[in-house]
């Protein structure tokens, strides 16, 4: 599967704009539901605090520290679903090489020496 760098440089960039469709999917569409489910406003809101901030009035001294897991499942549900699709894109790809493969190419013409040849054979087995 060889191919030059332009054809590199572009399934990068549709690559790139594949996963931002994959985001926006997960982000807007397929984690709103989960969300509700859990009772959260936005999936990736979802967090255990290490360590409550030190406010100074309405200023913040030092920012909480905080364990971001809805985050990180959000990023897991992006890979599996671009895993998911390059797979079926890869398996496919494979699948129309094998169909090429196997179509045999016709045998070629012998040559007009092998033609000859093959007359002068068989004169001489008469």
């Amino acid at each position: 599967m060889r191919g030059s760098v332009v054809d590199m440089a572009v399934g990068i960039v549709i690559g790139a704009a594949f996963g931002k469709i994959v985001t926006s999917f997960v982000n807007d569409i397929l984690m709103p539901p989960i969300a509700l489910l859990f009772g959260q406003g936005s999936f990736a809101d979802l967090k255990v605090v290490l360590k409550e901030a030190v406010m100074n009035g309405a200023e913040v001294v030092t920012p909480a520290i905080t364990w971001n897991y809805g985050a990180f499942i959000q990023a897991i549900v992006d890979f599996l679903i671009v895993g998911i699709a390059i797979f079926m894109v890869i398996k496919a790809i494979n699948k129309m090489k094998r169909k090429k493969e196997e179509a045999p190419a016709p045998p070629a013409e012998p040559t007009k020496e092998e033609t000859l040849l093959t007359e002068i054979r068989d004169l001489l087995k008469k």
